[in-house]
């Protein structure tokens, strides 16, 4: 009803409000695209290998920026595609040694360049794995040899080989669900 009384019907109103509405969920969905493409992308852990840093079912929010600047350095938490055929569940493991490095089992520990590698977080002997790889390994460059902190439940480079930098989708950056396991990963 306008100021006389009389009924009013503005279509243009509710239509621009609509257009208005159409646009602004399609930036959103431009932006998230965008976003995931080239800034963050959300994971979900499907492997065993890295308990107990990061458990089953954990959500991840992996950093693509990190390497688009920089490499993967020892350490880093890493998401990438899986090696070979087959799978296509990303894999989350951490970086123990890069390209150049070479990398010895002995005795259940671990050793990068002649040097005894400790991580925290790491549970289990690290043995050998039934695959292609010998030891001492020297790693190519290009390339990252990855272990799962779970040494005993882990399918990494110590039965497929080294990583492709290429494979590799970003860093681990903080671990957001379940909200009780919230964790940020400081590197």
């Amino acid at each position: 009803m306008d100021s006389h009384g009389e009924a009013t019907n503005d279509p243009a109103v509710s239509w621009r409000a609509v257009v208005e509405i159409v646009q602004a969920l399609a930036l959103a969905v431009v932006i998230s695209v965008v976003l995931n493409l080239f800034v963050v992308q959300v994971t979900e852990v499907r492997q065993r290998s890295m308990e107990l840093t990061l458990e089953q079912d954990d959500r991840v929010l992996v950093s693509k920026l990190d390497y688009l600047f920089g490499q993967p350095n020892a350490g880093d938490i890493v998401v990438f595609d899986p090696p070979g055929p087959g799978s296509t569940i990303p894999f989350v493991k951490r970086v123990i040694a890069v390209g150049g490095d070479t990398i010895d089992l002995r005795d259940g520990d671990v050793f990068v360049n002649g040097n005894r590698v400790e991580i925290p977080q790491a549970r289990g002997r690290t043995l050998p794995q039934v695959g292609t790889v010998a030891f001492p390994f020297l790693v190519p460059e290009g390339q990252v040899f990855v272990l799962g902190d779970n040494r005993q439940l882990s399918s990494d480079s110590r039965s497929f080989g080294p990583v492709p930098v290429r494979n590799i989708v970003g860093k681990v950056v903080m671990c957001f669900w379940p909200a009780t396991r919230i964790v940020f990963f400081d590197w």
